[in-house]
């Protein structure tokens, strides 16, 4: 009995130790990533010096409705994560948030930000943690849909507005957008497809009972999510129209609407890393407003302060959560 005892106390100690250095890697790898980049943005530096010309007192405001939409967007995400997991584990609010912030931490120095699944699942309980990265796919997928649906009318229009291309070719673009559109919708509201094709993979098929939790969302709960997603769809657009007005007050809303929704899109399907692709999302946008605005520093300035305050800000904030990370068991 007393080397049983003694065994299991060893085996906790090395766990905890085990679940520390983990934790600090993770905060290591976080904040390497972020002073690298905060250190060498010319875009943020910009910034600093075009709000000289706009009125700092002004510039301060629409800054700290920024900030302010960020918080509402990141709780929009952790209610829209409540719903996603109370059908199978229930999680609160505050709950909600921790993992959300938390998987924003890890987001920020893995691929497509792969990290965000792992960040956020440890906060439910350890038998449902696999349930809960499918449950995440699914409102992921919501929003994928949204981006998709909103960005690809817009590069439609843009196209038209912009382009001029023969009419022909034009039709051959809004027949293959439309096509696109609807069946990004059809297979969202039919996620149980997805399912199917899943399990009919032979090797995969003894993963059924993970991949079933898409088909418990039904339509309603799928228009329900869908919510969630376009509400968060239009506060981080919000976000970058405030922007964007502020700097470069000419440019009419609708012009930088529409190039902001486009520039979703673009966003949406380009593979990159939170913490580099700052560069990937500065020159997207110039690119894009160049049809608008030759002020090629103000546009990479606020795209640079969106990705701040969007990326940067909270992945600090989530490190406080990672400490709360839960490896093991729910007694270390």
């Amino acid at each position: 009995m007393q080397i049983i005892f003694t065994h299991n106390i060893l085996t906790g100690t090395a766990k905890k130790w085990i679940s520390w250095l983990v934790k600090a890697l993770i905060l290591v790898l976080a904040f390497t990533f972020i002073y690298r980049r905060l250190s060498n943005n010319e875009g943020l530096k910009h910034f600093q010096s075009l709000i000289t010309n706009v009125g700092r007192v002004k510039a301060i405001a629409v800054i700290a409705f920024i900030v302010l939409l960020m918080v509402f967007n990141y709780l929009l995400e952790a209610i829209k994560w409540r719903y996603l997991t109370q059908k199978w584990a229930p999680i609160s609010l505050w709950q909600a948030i921790e993992s959300v912030f938390c998987g924003l931490t890890l987001a920020i120095f893995t691929p497509n930000r792969w990290g965000e699944f792992g960040g956020r699942v440890m906060f439910l309980p350890p038998r449902k943690r696999v349930h809960g990265v499918f449950a995440m796919a699914v409102g992921t997928f919501g929003q994928l849909v949204v981006t998709s649906v909103v960005g690809s009318a817009s590069l439609l229009w843009f196209i038209y507005y912009f382009l001029h291309i023969n009419q022909w070719l034009y039709i051959g673009f809004l027949t293959t957008g439309i096509g696109f559109i609807v069946l990004m919708l059809i297979f969202y509201f039919n996620v149980r497809w997805v399912v199917f094709l899943l399990n009919s993979i032979p090797f995969l098929k003894k993963y059924h009972r993970f991949f079933d939790v898409m088909k418990r969302y039904h339509f309603k709960e799928l228009l329900h999510i869908m919510m969630y997603c376009l509400l968060r769809f239009a506060t981080y657009s919000f976000q970058y129209y405030l922007i964007m007005h502020l700097l470069l007050p000419d440019i009419a809303m609708f012009k930088i609407m529409l190039l902001t929704f486009v520039f979703f899109f673009i966003q949406s399907v380009l593979p990159t890393i939170d913490i580099v692709d700052i560069g990937v999302r500065s020159a997207t946008a110039d690119k894009l407003f160049e049809y608008v605005t030759q002020q090629h520093i103000a546009v990479m300035a606020a795209v640079a302060l969106i990705w701040f305050t969007n990326l940067i800000v909270p992945a600090i904030l989530g490190s406080v959560f990672v400490l709360k990370l839960k490896f093991f068991d729910n007694n270390l």
